[in-house]
């Protein structure tokens, strides 16, 4: 895992996963799906919420729905720093 992650995960960050429905453009009765993951905020889930503005902006297929779930991965309180490792051969 990049310390970035690791980072925003102490910062109060969880993975956010959203799964979005949406309309194919050439066959509009023909529904397909997209998965979307990253670490977010909730409960306001400010870049989710960024990510949908930009594909009603810019992806020729309009959205049907969007379900996601979130989850923290670590909380502040659960991390804590190790200063040596000990191996046994």
């Amino acid at each position: 895992m990049e310390t970035r992650e690791t980072e925003l995960m102490l910062k109060g960050y969880g993975l956010t996963t959203a799964e979005m429905t949406y309309h194919m453009p050439d066959y509009t009765h023909v529904l397909n799906t997209f998965v979307w993951q990253e670490y977010d905020l909730a409960p306001d889930h400010p870049r989710l919420f960024e990510f949908i503005e930009y594909w009603q902006r810019e992806i020729e297929g309009p959205l049907h729905s969007v379900r996601f779930t979130h989850r923290k991965m670590i909380s502040p309180g659960e991390w804590r720093n190790v200063t040596g490792i000990l191996r046994m051969h």
